[in-house]
């Protein structure tokens, strides 16, 4: 009965008489309730009343909850209980017998049960405590009020008052002292001095430390304000760019030709990456003898049981590395691209003894094709790219080359840090700059090499780009849609900056008006140089200077620790595609940086903590990314993941292995669907497609930049987790680059799933046909490696291994 309970309405005044009521334990109780108006009345909350012994400390809920409006029957029982009652507070007598005898102003002790509720969020109960007539101030814990008795004296009536209820504990008699005699005075007035003073000295002492609190809080307060300011912005950039559309960058896109790379160069590029002068493209050059020995060797690999031993004792051996394997894979198949029946024949045969030996290992047969620890696992991989090559140029190539754009002209919308890589847009955390960045864009007017004024092409860059990365963009307007092979490159252009008829000023990423603090050196942008918005620019082929060829010199040294490294990247590129490492110049000790610095750079003073941000604030930058990517990502998944294309049929190669592997699994009685997924998950996305989304630059004649390449991971990852049969369980402490998407993999599983269903459904294909199209593919490429010089090549590997 000491909670209102306020119930909102319309006609309320019609109603006579309106109760609440409770009922619990077979025990009905009910209240009055008030109309204040036609729309609102309240009600005092009925009690329960608890009819067995020790009634409980904690919440209890009516059975029923309802009310009483006159016969409207369906409001007496409400569908849910919507209050929770707790007990009445209840309070002890006062002394033994109701009266307490207390000084002028002591305080007096109320003593009680159920003072404070025990309910969710800290709810306290308004209690009013009358001493008399006058009201006294309160402190309320769980088993008493403690109480400041007003300036009275006399007998006085203790009231306490809580919601509607009233408690009467008893009667004070206030009683005064008696007059204090005068040494106590005396004593009282010199103790009250002598603490008059020491409360005077603490006061002064107090006053300075608070002076000096007050300084620092100002000072935090400030650096707070400024770094709320700028989440604030952080986070309304993100919003914004959460809702930009997709819509500039299909423009850009519109009339380019894609720069299919041709078939040889493409297959190269996958069965020895990095290398471009292989042996097997050149004539070679031995002696006759020398020559027939290989012919004879020809025909002993065209014996299939010869060249399944040949292959098996390889295998057997423990100097055979894995590198070893690919390159016998590779070689084997660029021998036998006249004959790609004959191989097929012999892949199936090595496909067939290594599910056997897996099984016999009682390893797990989801593992099968897994990682690259076999000859035919390879060589799988360089038979899906020999026969999917005209799949990748009429249907799938488009999409792919359109993602590798969208991504590339998405990252260059923001910064890129010339140095570490890192980017503002991006969809690896990795790759992320997690630090605000100001910068402009800014639109210039690029005269091309060779070009005459008046052919000027406007193409936007930003004020914080290097020299390097100008060059880049304005190569890449000014060269769009040409094979980035048969381009200039930034590093043999000079930009000019050209003011009035006569000002021509050359820019260089490092220069004589190159910023240097301490031991660190900035790169030079656009806005060191202060250009403008609308310049003229040029560019020229660079002219060869003193500075240039020191300036070269001191760079390729910087470098030069890591060009191994570099070399052995899977992209034959590499170099290019690579951001520079952070290495001090051997000679002055200076470190290169364009935007961030290292992350283990630590030169911040202590004032500077102020302007730090918590770097989780920048991952929604991963989001707008995302977002603005997504058409993209679906519109690749869609076409690989499909059975119908646009005037294409599914590709043979696809039907007939995804068949011998269901063969291979009935063979051995392998009933489980998540192992048949498992295998061609593993045969065709992971081995074919994932490397294909990786690395573009195997089917495209592109540059792939490092952030390119981080973001291409996170989609190939993706790619892998769509095709995975297991859950993924997620949280807060996962992988981005696997929250990210978590929400579209269900869908891209659901696609996979459909595709593989429906390839099964298909018609087999019988061997004469395949053998038919296997012998066309044989005649359209059979020339395009040197069998002798990939011969020459596997032979080293039959003398090496003589003896067994």
């Amino acid at each position: 009965g000491s909670t209102v309970i306020t119930v909102t309405g319309t006609h309320l005044q019609t109603i006579q008489e309106p109760k609440v009521r409770a009922k619990y334990g077979g025990v009905e109780t009910n209240n009055y309730c008030t109309v204040v108006n036609d729309s609102t009345m309240t009600c005092l909350a009925p009690g329960l009343i608890y009819n067995k012994p020790n009634p409980p400390d904690g919440a209890l809920r009516p059975d029923e909850f309802g009310f009483i409006f006159d016969q409207v029957s369906s409001l007496l029982v409400l569908n849910s209980t919507p209050f929770t009652h707790y007990p009445n507070p209840t309070f002890d007598l006062l002394g033994t017998s109701g009266i307490l005898e207390v000084k002028p102003g002591s305080p007096i002790i109320l003593k009680g049960k159920n003072l404070i509720p025990p309910a969710p969020g800290n709810n306290r109960l308004n209690y009013t405590v009358l001493i008399g007539e006058s009201p006294c101030l309160l402190t309320v814990s769980e088993n008493q009020l403690l109480c400041d008795s007003p300036d009275l004296t006399g007998e006085q009536r203790v009231v306490i008052q809580v919601g509607g209820l009233e408690y009467y504990p008893g009667i004070l008699h206030i009683y005064s002292d008696n007059t204090l005699t005068l040494p106590a005075i005396i004593g009282i007035g010199a103790g009250g001095g002598v603490l008059l003073i020491a409360i005077i000295a603490v006061l002064i002492a107090y006053k300075r430390k608070t002076r000096d609190a007050d300084r620092t809080l100002k000072r935090l307060q400030l650096q707070m304000d400024n770094l709320e300011s700028r989440v604030a912005l952080e986070c309304k950039e993100a919003f914004a760019e959460l809702q930009t559309d997709i819509q500039e960058l299909t423009n850009d896109m519109d009339g380019v030709k894609i720069p299919f790379l041709e078939y040889r160069t493409y297959t190269m590029r996958v069965m020895f990456p990095g290398i471009e002068e292989h042996p097997v493209l050149k004539e070679l050059d031995s002696p006759a003898n020398v020559e027939k020995a290989l012919r004879l060797f020809s025909q002993l690999l065209n014996n299939k049981m010869f060249l399944l031993t040949f292959i098996h004792t390889l295998e057997a051996q423990r100097s055979f590395s894995m590198r070893d394997r690919g390159n016998v894979a590779s070689l084997l198949m660029a021998a036998l691209q006249g004959r790609m029946e004959y191989a097929t024949v012999v892949l199936k045969q090595l496909l067939a003894d290594l599910i056997e030996k897996n099984l016999e290992n009682r390893n797990h047969p989801k593992l099968l094709l897994r990682r690259t620890e076999s000859v035919a696992e390879k060589m799988l991989t360089n038979w899906f790219t020999f026969l999917l090559h005209r799949f990748l140029k009429e249907c799938a190539g488009e999409p792919l080359f359109m993602l590798y754009c969208a991504i590339k002209q998405q990252m260059e919308k923001g910064p890129i840090d010339a140095i570490t890589g890192e980017a503002r847009y991006s969809l690896s955390e990795d790759k992320l700059i997690r630090q605000q960045i100001d910068y402009k864009q800014l639109t210039l007017m690029c005269i091309p090499p060779e070009g005459e004024a008046g052919t000027e092409v406007p193409v936007k860059v930003l004020n914080c780009d290097t020299v390097t990365q100008v060059k880049d963009k304005l190569l890449d307007a000014v060269y769009k849609g040409i094979p980035f092979s048969q381009r200039p490159q930034a590093d043999d252009m000079d930009l000019e900056w050209r003011q009035g008829r006569l000002t021509r000023i050359i820019l260089q990423d490092e220069d004589v008006t190159t910023k240097i603090e301490s031991d660190w050196k900035r790169l030079n942008t656009l806005a060191h140089y202060q250009v403008t918005d609308g310049s003229l620019v040029a560019l020229v082929q660079k002219q060869v200077s003193a500075y240039n060829i020191a300036n070269s010199f001191t760079f390729t040294r910087s470098l030069s620790r890591y060009e191994s490294l570099l070399r052995t990247s899977s992209s034959p590129d590499s170099l290019r595609s690579r951001a520079p490492m952070i290495t001090p110049d051997q000679e002055t000790g200076t470190k290169l940086w364009h935007l961030v610095k290292n992350h283990e750079h630590s030169d911040q003073r202590e004032g500077d903590r102020g302007s730090k941000m918590v770097s989780e604030i920048y991952l929604t930058r991963l989001l707008a990314t995302k977002g603005t990517l997504q058409k993209f990502v679906d519109d690749l998944f869609e076409t690989v993941f499909s059975t119908a294309h646009r005037g294409s049929a599914l590709p043979l190669a696809i039907k007939y292995m995804f068949d011998f592997l269901d063969e291979q699994a009935d063979k051995r009685s392998i009933t489980d669907p998540d192992v048949r997924h498992t295998w061609k998950s593993n045969c065709l996305p992971l081995r074919f497609w994932v490397n294909v989304i990786k690395n573009p630059q195997f089917v495209f004649d592109i540059h792939k930049s490092s952030i390119t390449d981080a973001c291409l991971s996170v989609v190939a990852q993706t790619f892998m987790d769509s095709c995975s049969t297991s859950e993924h369980r997620l949280g807060k402490d996962s992988p981005s680059n696997k929250l990210l998407y978590a929400k579209d993999i269900p869908n891209y599983k659901s696609w996979v799933e459909r595709y593989y269903r429906d390839i099964s459904k298909m018609p087999s294909i019988s061997d004469q046909d395949m053998d038919a199209y296997l012998v066309e593919q044989s005649r359209l490429h059979g020339n395009e490696f040197n069998t002798l010089s990939a011969l020459n090549e596997l032979y080293f590997y039959i003398n090496k291994y003589k003896e067994e």
